[in-house]
């Protein structure tokens, strides 16, 4: 929806809210003008139902006022002394439109002293659990999100069975632009396939002030561009489920690119405007590997992969069993496997191949050789050709969202001729440690900036599904930093003392009270 549509939308449902209740607020001793004023319409009705002004805010945050519309529904029923549970059911079931009938046919009571503690148990429950709700997802929404890495894209430095916390905070918090969705859910609704969502009405996209910019090397939580899904309702291999954009599936790369950098990749290795990119110390790139044997020494394998913590691919290629191919191993281990007796040479892969399935699919590049490539800033102009239309078409068509013609020789965006093109927003270049092992920008390019999720900074738990009972449990990287100078440590310990301090606080505490009582 464009911001007329909404702005459009918006009088509507003001319009809407001033016919249903308008005789309530005269019933309450206000002006039924009061009804029709928007945004000064919630403050008034807040005071009528006794309820503090800041709950107008919380009308107006997405996805939170989904759960807010219908309390204050069932509020608005109990002050005008429609109390029964029927009245509840029909108020929420009709999506607070039986108001519309309280308001011209029945005779109003307004309780302007009702008592808002609830009447039981049940009621109590209810009322803490919805603000649990609440407090929860707008705490997921806009400030910090629990991520588990499925892939090994990122081997070593995140692992499969690492659990984070993403902060929203760092880059922005994005305002959700599907407005219509269950709370604290991802696309689809948890053991089922149906999707947790409407897929109308949108947003336009809006983020929040940032803590910082994203840097080359960040790793970072984002939409992946391409998404669409087969397993909600069709078979595998048709067409998917076209999703929004912030319910487009969570990739986590780390970014090696950003707006204005020229990036090229030779041999595997990424130079940004002609310069080798440095990695931190934390980040473990992995190549695959082809090890050849003397087919005479010995070689314990078993504790050699335990040593190493090869997790990826590995076997011999032939049943010669003289060449043994590694699908993931970091440059350390590589060396490792060089002074292991009885190994010849250890011959890291470097694909040279023309792959279409590499960016932009022209059949001109590899995974380890491409560029260079232009990474699209926010406001600058790249001409428009031949040569550069395969760059930058998804990003004029579907990203930034114009009609893109060709007539004859000459380019037609929106209906008008054009030798060149604005970027309206900025773009980065996301990879995976795990080179040979991660589909990743190489394979479906840009990834714009209205697709970025957030910044991993927390391991709160590790789980390795090879382990057993509690060693299943990673030790040492539960309550561990993302990024950060040096190897990772763990905090776990001071988490452990920390919580002790607090029961013991809390039990002195307790006791000193019953003293004084």
């Amino acid at each position: 929806m464009t911001l007329y549509s909404w702005f459009v939308f918006f009088l509507a449902v003001q319009i809407i809210h001033f016919l249903g209740t308008w005789k309530l607020y005269q019933a309450a001793g206000r002006k039924s003008w009061e009804a029709a004023i928007p945004l000064y319409n919630s403050i008034v009705l807040m005071k009528i139902i006794g309820r503090p002004t800041w709950w107008t805010l919380l009308l107006f945050i997405p996805i939170i006022n989904l759960i807010m519309f219908p309390v204050v529904w069932v509020e608005t029923l109990r002050t005008f002394n429609k109390r029964s549970t029927l009245d509840t059911i029909l108020g929420l079931f009709t999506l607070g439109f039986y108001i519309y009938y309280v308001n011209y046919t029945q005779k109003l009571e307004y309780r302007k002293d009702r008592s808002l503690t609830p009447e039981n148990k049940t009621g109590d429950t209810v009322s803490s659990l919805l603000f649990a709700i609440i407090v929860a997802t707008l705490v997921h929404t806009y400030v910090v999100q629990p991520y588990t890495i499925p892939t090994s894209s990122l081997e070593k430095s995140l692992l499969i069975g690492d659990f984070l916390f993403v902060s929203k905070l760092n880059y922005g918090p994005r305002v959700p632009m599907t407005t219509v969705a269950l709370p604290m859910v991802h696309d689809s609704i948890p053991l089922t396939k149906s999707k947790s969502y409407l897929s109308w009405p949108q947003l336009p996209y809006f983020r929040l002030p940032a803590i910082q910019e994203i840097k080359r090397c960040d790793i970072v939580v984002f939409n992946w561009p391409v998404d669409t899904v087969h397993y909600f309702f069709e078979p595998k291999g048709r067409p998917g489920v076209i999703k929004p954009i912030d319910k487009k599936s969570n990739y986590v790369k780390r970014c090696v690119g950003i707006p204005g950098d020229s990036l090229s990749i030779k041999d595997g290795f990424v130079f940004i405007n002609g310069k080798k990119l440095v990695l931190p110390e934390r980040a473990k790139p992995q190549y695959s590997y082809s090890v050849a044997l003397d087919g005479k020494t010995p070689i314990d394998f078993e504790s050699l992969f335990k040593e190493l913590d090869i997790t990826d691919a590995a076997g011999f290629t032939s049943e010669k069993r003289d060449t043994l191919y590694l699908g993931a191993l970091t440059e350390a281990s590589a060396e490792r496997f060089k002074n292991t007796p009885g190994v010849t040479a250890v011959i890291r892969k470097i694909d040279r191949s023309n792959d279409n399935r590499i960016f932009p699919h022209i059949n001109k590049w590899s995974q380890d050789n491409m560029g260079p490539i232009y990474i699209p800033e926010a406001g600058k102009t790249v001409a428009l050709t031949n040569e550069s239309l395969p760059f930058y078409k998804e990003i004029i068509t579907n990203y930034e969202g114009n009609k893109l013609e060709l007539q004859g020789s000459k380019f037609l965006i929106n209906g008008q001729p054009a030798t060149t093109y604005t970027f309206k927003q900025n773009y980065y270049w996301m990879m995976g440690d795990n080179r040979h092992n991660s589909e990743d920008s190489r394979y479906w390019g840009y990834v714009p900036e209205n697709h970025i999720v957030g910044k991993p900074v927390f391991i709160w738990m590790s789980w390795d599904t090879n382990g057993k009972g509690i060693n299943k449990i990673r030790w040492s990287r539960v309550f561990t930093t993302v990024d950060g100078e040096g190897q990772p440590q763990s905090y776990f310990k001071y988490f452990l003392i920390a919580l002790a301090l607090y029961f013991v606080g809390d039990f002195v505490w307790r006791k000193r009270r019953e003293n004084k009582a």
